[in-house]
């Protein structure tokens, strides 16, 4: 055997690699940009529509731990790109802070923990962090205009389909612009009821479950696709089973009870349609290099086969 065959080959250096150098960066990061994430603090404690956005870094921590933990591999840093990349970032942050954008100010804080990865440990160390750095997308609140342009259309088409479904149970509904006449019952589907709450929320927690799920591409992409349809469904059920509650009940308390509820309902409900798509998906999808079995007794065609 040769003096090659027998050197050893040299092992992975990710597992021995100490963490408190990329955490005391982080660190810093945080620090950095204090300013911008009080803003963004006071938007996910006061404001019902972003509260998961206390819990995204949370989740984003635990994607980067699960990542770094499935097995070692080798570190080799590209500390020239990395600093290419925070220099981007620093015109960035001129940028918004001309402009007082505080959602450029965010997605440059994204990239500056991406330009960390590259120095510190290589396009490997990235592919591990990526998804983790880029969950933290869904802590960063929607420009106002954007939620202006995004909550009104969502608002419009939640009324019409609720009022849809009302009709369809038997109710006298009529939609006069945002708002369903049930007889003398006027329900107002106002902007907290837009569904635009629902769809944050749900998309976060959707994207959650595709990052975490060992399925195949298409799954993951049609769990992605349906986010949208599944969150305006749940708003729109919501509305309706408020509707009939203002129809059949007079209690102004009991209202009030009842129209709390549907809402805390909206994300189990919404869950639990996520839940029935990826079963179904799994019915539907076979693991690559599967192959369905004939059911026993029939031929390929699912006939019985016919002696010659």
């Amino acid at each position: 055997m040769s003096n090659a065959e027998a050197a050893p080959r040299p092992a992975p250096v990710a597992s021995q690699f100490p963490v408190w150098p990329l955490a005391a960066l982080g660190a810093l990061l945080v620090w950095a940009y204090l300013p911008m994430l009080s803003v963004f603090a006071d938007k996910w404690l006061n404001d019902p529509q972003y509260s998961h956005g206390l819990l995204v870094p949370v989740f984003s921590i635990y994607l980067i731990r699960r990542a770094w933990r499935d097995g070692a591999f080798a570190l080799r840093p590209l500390p020239i790109v990395g600093c290419t990349l925070l220099v981007v970032v620093l015109g960035l942050r001129l940028v918004a802070g001309s402009l007082l954008f505080h959602q450029l100010d965010a997605l440059s804080l994204l990239l500056a923990l991406a330009a960390v990865s590259v120095a510190v440990g290589g396009w490997g160390l990235l592919r591990r962090t990526g998804p983790g750095i880029a969950f933290l997308v869904f802590m960063i609140p929607l420009p106002y205009e954007l939620e202006r342009n995004v909550g009104g259309p969502l608002k419009s088409a939640a009324t019409a389909s609720s009022t849809f479904m009302l009709q369809t149970l038997g109710q006298p509904a009529i939609q006069d612009g945002n708002l369903i006449l049930i007889d003398e019952v006027r329900l107002g589907v106002v902007d907290a009821c837009s569904g635009l709450k629902m769809l944050m929320t749900f998309a976060a927690f959707s994207v959650g479950a595709v990052l975490l799920m060992k399925r195949s591409r298409f799954e993951k992409f049609m769990v992605v696709l349906g986010i949208v349809p599944i969150a305006i469904a749940a708003n729109v059920m919501r509305i309706t089973a408020t509707g009939l509650c203002y129809v059949w009940f007079t209690d102004p308390k009991l209202l009030e009870f009842l129209h709390d509820l549907n809402g805390w309902l909206m994300m189990p409900v919404g869950l639990a349609l996520l839940g029935v798509e990826v079963w179904v998906l799994h019915r539907l999808v076979l693991p690559p290099g599967a192959t369905r079995r004939p059911a026993a007794g029939l031929g390929s065609r699912g006939l019985s086969p016919v002696p010659a």
